[in-house]
C-alpha cells in the first residue's frame, strides 16, 4: 500500500516494485514483437541482503512485561496462511495445543519456538522509520449524484499484468502493468490521464464518493469503508494498481513552499486542499500512481493485508518483504506518535506498501475510524525491529 504519512506517510496494500518498471518495459516491448533464440542479457536486480544479526530475548525492550494476548490473536491469523509451509508447520501445529494461554505460557511458547534476529540497515544502523496507516470511512453512493461524483473504480478490463520471473528469475515478485496499443504493450494510463477520462473505465465504477481528497487518501491507505446514504457500511480493498510510481504529494507541497515539513501530514494536506481547491487537481496529478478496488465481504473483521488474512488493529504492520518475511512475528521498539513514550510490542508482518522500502522500516496499522486516522497521520517515529524466525528456519548469515 502507498503511504501518505511518508510525506509526510498505505495502505495497507500490496504495491509493485515500481522503480524497475521504466527499466524493464522496453525489454518486454522488444520481446513482444519477436521471440529471440534466447532471452536477452539483463543486469541482475540488486535486492538487499538479509541484514540480520542473531539476538537474545533480553535485548527486546520490555519483553518480560508486555501483554502478548493481542499478539496471539494476530499470530493465529498468520498461521492460517503459513501452516502449510514447511518452515511453519511445526510451530503453527503447536498453537492447537494451547487452550486459552496466559502471558507466561505465551512467552514460553515464543521463546521455545523462535529465535530473535535484530534487523539492520545496509549502513549498519539499527534505527529506521516507523509510520502508520489506517482504514478510513468515506461517504458515498452506488450511483452518481450531485453530492457523490468522484468515482471509485474496479480493475479495468484493458490493464495487463506481466510477470517476467519465469524468464528472469531475479525478478521474482516484480510485475509490470501496461495496456495494448495495436500490437505494442505500453504503460497504463497515469492518474492525470485517468482523471481526464482517457482510460476505458465507464461502467467500472464501484462507488461514487463526495470528496476527492478522501478518495486520494483511500488509495494510499489501500482499504476502507464506504458509508452509504442509508447509513450502511461496505468494505473495499485494494485490487490492482496502474503500474506508475508513488510520489508523495506532501513532499511536493514542502518542495513548493506551500507547507512546512512538520505540516505535511494527512490533515495538513487536507487543510491545504480546503484553502486552495483550484490547485487540488494539479497537485493530485503529481502522484501518477492510481489504485483500483474491489468490494469485500462485510463479514471480514478488518482489511485483508498482503498475506491474505485480516489485519489486527495495532498488532499488524506492513514491511518490505524483500527483507522481512510476510507472516513473521516482528518485535517493534518505537514510540507513540509525536511523543517519547515507549511503544514496545510483538507484532505480525502481514502487509506491504508501495512506500514501505528498506530493512528497518514498518507501517503500523492503527485500525478503523477517525481516531485511528489521527494516530496514523501523526506517526513518523524512529524505531528498531527484531524478526522472530522459527527454530530450524533461521536465516543464513554471511
Amino acid at each position: 500500500m502507498d503511504n501518505a504519512k511518508n510525506v509526510g506517510p498505505r495502505r495497507a496494500v500490496p504495491m509493485p516494485e515500481q522503480k524497475f518498471y521504466v527499466l524493464l518495459l522496453p525489454l518486454f516491448f522488444l520481446a513482444a514483437c519477436a521471440v529471440p533464440p534466447r532471452p536477452p542479457a539483463i543486469p541482475p536486480v540488486a535486492l538487499p541482503a538479509a541484514p540480520f544479526a542473531v539476538s537474545k530475548w533480553e535485548m527486546l525492550p520490555d519483553w518480560q512485561t508486555i501483554d502478548l494476548q493481542p499478539t496471539w490473536a494476530a499470530f493465529l491469523q498468520s498461521c492460517h496462511a503459513l501452516k502449510s509451509k514447511p518452515d511453519w508447520q511445526t510451530v503453527c501445529t503447536r498453537t492447537e495445543e494451547l487452550a486459552q494461554p496466559d502471558n507466561t505460557v505465551l512467552r514460553a511458547f515464543f521463546e521455545e519456538s523462535f529465535t530473535p534476529y535484530q534487523v539492520f540497515n545496509p549502513d549498519g544502523s539499527s534505527q529506521g522509520l516507523i509510520t502508520g496507516y489506517y482504514e478510513p470511512r468515506l461517504r458515498g453512493s452506488r450511483v452518481r449524484t450531485d453530492r457523490f461524483h468522484y468515482p471509485l473504480h474496479a480493475v479495468p478490463d484493458d490493464i495487463l499484468t506481466i510477470d517476467l520471473s519465469e524468464v528472469y528469475p531475479q525478478l521474482k515478485g516484480l510485475r509490470l502493468r501496461g495496456r495494448l496499443q495495436g500490437q505494442r504493450v505500453i504503460p497504463y494510463y497515469n492518474r492525470a490521464e485517468i482523471d481526464d477520462g482517457k482510460a476505458a473505465l465507464q461502467g467500472r465504477e464501484l462507488f461514487w464518493v463526495e470528496d476527492a481528497v478522501d478518495l486520494f487518501f483511500l488509495q494510499i491507505q489501500g482499504s476502507g469503508r464506504i458509508e452509504l446514504p442509508d447509513g450502511s457500511l461496505v468494505k473495499v480493498g485494494y485490487a490492482e494498481q496502474n503500474g506508475h510510481p508513488y510520489i508523495s504529494i506532501g513532499k511536493k507541497l514542502v518542495e513548493m513552499g506551500e507547507l512546512k515539513l512538520e505540516e505535511a501530514s494527512m490533515q495538513g494536506i487536507k487543510n491545504w486542499a480546503q484553502r486552495y481547491p483550484e490547485k487540488l487537481g494539479a497537485l493530485l496529478a503529481q502522484n501518477p500512481s492510481y489504485v483500483f478496488f474491489r468490494e469485500l465481504p462485510n463479514g471480514l473483521p478488518a482489511p485483508l493485508g498482503a498475506l491474505g488474512v485480516p489485519l489486527t488493529e495495532a498488532y499488524s504492520i506492513a514491511v518490505d518483504p524483500r527483507t522481512v518475511p510476510l507472516g513473521a512475528p516482528v518485535f517493534l521498539s518505537t514510540t507513540y506518535p509525536n511523543t517519547s513514550e515507549p511503544l514496545n510490542r510483538l507484532m505480525l508482518a502481514q502487509d506491504t506498501g508501495g512506500a514501505i522500502k528498506g530493512a528497518v522500516r514498518a507501517d503500523f496499522f492503527w485500525g478503523f475510524g477517525e481516531q485511528a486516522g489521527v494516530q496514523a497521520g501523526r506517526m513518523r517515529q524512529s524505531g528498531q525491529m527484531w524478526v522472530l524466525f522459527p527454530k530450524g528456519a533461521e536465516p543464513a548469515l554471511n
